[in-house]
């Protein structure tokens, strides 16, 4: 039977770690994800885990430790930050091509420069591309959740998993929570048996050998046709989760948007404030609502054109700047996904939060009017824009 407890957002992907019992960590830290190897290796210490914890020099080194460890056959993780996530940058690319479940939890934090500790995507936004399942919360009870069905989901499809949440906001701020019993989360995960290892008996295989043009291609699309399975398997893996512990998961959750005439599309911990946000002006009757990703890679196209498709305006935020000069990340696949609509939203980006700069309710009230406004007009305006800016 599940329990309540208070819990920060590191301590909850710890306990986690500590219930699915992995094989071995490749561990280096750094800021906000510190606490995450520093809680699991007490469980180490204490004999709560048969885990072998691998303490290196450097985040380049730990995600080497996963791979290697992976592709022995082991159930391999990870945690990471900023610049560490960037530091593993050519790793994450062996890792997913080499089609190896790992589990990495991500504290999201600035990249430098110029130099800032403090919470946006940048680092994971600036991953995207690799080839990793991207799976994002809202709170400390999602990354949780997350993260228990990230090894069934990695497994299934056989590509690693960042399991995202935001530095300290969620990393560090404590929360009720409700955990799962050890012996539920191990039956949810279960037994892992790899189809392939460089431990199996009587198979000679290699892995990360030089790829020759005539099979490098081949590859890569086998690698894209497994993040197209992936959407199936986070649905599976999500639904599963609800039938057993009562919270189902998909790839966004929608937030009063069955009438909504103006809509936000986020990502992260900003949905606790936009909802309250939106409670606020459905008070006042505005049909305003909000589509929080969960789930960035894969992308959700089809799903998300489809709830959106009904909406006047809507305003894409993004935590990150994509130096693009005409938007951010979540901005450019979201465009592209309303794209083949016959009928579609008037479309806007916003830039926030960048380094930790902090955003209000009043804040997101100001852009749900905005909003308004061009759902009235048809007059867009400036369609990439940063919200917060100092003397702006």
């Amino acid at each position: 039977m599940a329990h309540l407890d208070r819990l920060s957002g590191n301590e909850a992907v710890a306990v986690a770690m500590r219930q699915i019992d992995p094989d071995v960590m490749g561990a280096f830290p750094i800021t906000p994800s510190t606490e995450i190897p520093q809680y699991f290796a007490q469980y180490v210490a204490d004999g709560k885990v048969h885990t072998e914890l691998v303490t290196v020099e450097s985040e380049h080194s730990s995600m080497s430790v996963c791979i290697g460890a992976a592709a022995a056959g082991g159930r391999a993780i990870s945690a990471t930050s900023s610049c560490g996530l960037a530091l593993m940058y050519e790793l994450l690319y062996v890792a997913a091509s080499s089609r190896l479940p790992i589990v990495l939890a991500v504290s999201t934090r600035a990249l430098s420069g110029p130099i800032n500790i403090n919470n946006d995507h940048s680092d994971a936004m600036g991953a995207r591309d690799a080839g990793w399942i991207q799976i994002y919360a809202e709170n400390n009870q999602e990354v949780y959740d997350n993260y228990v069905q990230a090894f069934p989901v990695a497994e299934a499809v056989r590509l690693p998993v960042m399991i995202c949440m935001d530095g300290f906001i969620t990393s560090h701020a404590v929360e009720n929570i409700e955990l799962l019993e050890d012996g539920e989360v191990k039956n949810f995960v279960g037994e892992y048996h790899p189809e392939h290892s460089l431990l199996k008996a009587g198979e000679t295989m290699a892995v990360g050998p030089y790829d020759v043009t005539h099979y490098y291609f081949e590859h890569k699309k086998q690698e894209a046709e497994a993040m197209k399975d992936a959407k199936q398997a986070i649905l599976d893996q999500g639904k599963r989760f609800g039938q057993q512990f009562g919270r189902t998961y998909g790839f966004f959750e929608e937030y009063c948007m069955e009438d909504a005439e103006e809509a936000l599309v986020l990502i992260g911990s900003t949905a606790g404030t936009a909802k309250a946000a939106v409670d606020q002006l459905r008070a006042q009757g505005k049909k305003v609502g909000l589509i929080k990703l969960r789930v960035f890679r894969p992308f959700p196209a089809e799903e998300l054109a489809q709830v959106l498709s009904h909406c006047k305006a809507v305003a894409v935020m993004d935590k990150s700047e994509g130096f693009s000069s005409c938007g951010g990340p979540i901005f450019a696949e979201t465009r592209s996904a309303l794209y083949d609509l016959e009928q579609r939203p008037k479309l806007i980006n916003v830039v926030y939060g960048l380094g930790g700069r902090d955003v209000s309710t009043g804040d997101i009230a100001a852009l749900y009017q905005r909003l308004e406004h061009i759902a009235e007009t048809g007059e867009i305006g400036e369609v990439y824009t940063h919200m917060g800016v100092r003397g702006e």
